[in-house]
């Protein structure tokens, strides 16, 4: 694998994900929130961005030439059984060089066979799933010049399942030699729906790899059932977990997702004030990107 260029960008703090319809009032409050410490750094979804012109494109070189960013992809589709969309990995690669992001993570799934499923779908638990997706996430890290994470998803089956989820993402992290973005409300869903312990399952993931957490809202169907969807406030079954992956891991960089049925500003960052306070006891872990 190529490296990438030296000049480090650091992540450290709490962040939000900057949705389009944020970007107007965040152009306006972003610097004093920057300043008093409040926010440390946006998230983005290049797909939502690559394609952007004129004023939004302008606007949105106006964040990156000012903020630090990560990003969060939705369609590399790592384990679709079709051939890896090497033109979509070179396209990322000109959307970060283009906006000096050095950071970008996806999803550990799949949303694609011939055509886009419009979903994340889970991958089968197998020791030959590790090997293949072991194999695609090298050649993205090496088209990408970067070091990648992928995130743990949640999901409501687990076909072909053949070894446990935490041994499935120790080995692919370990083969593929890439970082781990761990979702804290994924694991919550996740052990809701498929009865287990959300603290044993924390506890499992390989510290040395983590570099980022999401926490996000989640919709309690049944006693027995949650659905992922980033479009209500963070659960307190999610905080408490948190608050535990902050007294194992330490102050890891926090970013809250909301996609939908986003409130004011001033109520949003009410989250991401609670994330910095949690963080406040812990020793500080900042992403070192080489």
């Amino acid at each position: 694998m190529q490296k990438a260029k030296n000049n480090p960008y650091p992540v450290r703090g709490t962040g939000l994900g900057l949705r389009r319809e944020m970007s107007t009032v965040l152009s306006e409050q972003a610097e004093d929130l920057f300043d008093s410490g409040r926010l440390s750094f946006f998230e983005v979804a290049p797909e939502n961005w690559m394609g952007a012109g004129g004023r939004l494109k302008k606007q949105f070189r106006a964040f990156t030439e000012r903020y630090p960013f990560v990003t969060h992809g939705l369609s590399l589709s790592i384990g679709s059984p079709a051939p890896l969309d090497e033109a979509f990995v070179k396209n990322i690669k000109v959307f970060l060089d283009e906006h000096d992001i050095k950071f970008y993570t996806e999803h550990l799934s799949y949303c694609s066979d011939n055509g886009h499923l419009y979903d994340l779908m889970p991958i089968p638990f197998t020791q030959e799933a590790v090997t293949y997706l072991a194999d695609r996430i090298k050649r993205v890290q090496d088209i990408l010049e970067r070091r990648i994470a992928v995130e743990n998803i949640s999901y409501y089956a687990a076909p072909g399942q053949e070894i446990a989820e935490t041994d499935f993402i120790n080995a692919v992290l370990q083969e593929a030699d890439c970082d781990l973005l761990l979702d804290v409300n994924n694991i919550i869903v996740n052990s809701i729906n498929h009865n287990y312990d959300a603290e044993k399952f924390l506890y499992s993931m390989p510290k040395e790899r983590v570099v980022y957490f999401h926490v996000a809202g989640h919709y309690v169907e049944a006693e027995d059932l949650r659905v992922d969807t980033h479009g209500s406030d963070v659960s307190k079954e999610v905080w408490e977990l948190l608050d535990k992956a902050y007294d194992h891991f330490g102050a890891v960089p926090t970013l809250l997702e909301r996609d939908f049925n986003i409130p004011p500003l001033p109520v949003l960052m009410q989250e991401v004030d609670k994330v910095s306070e949690m963080q406040k006891a812990r020793q500080p872990k900042i992403i070192q990107v080489a």
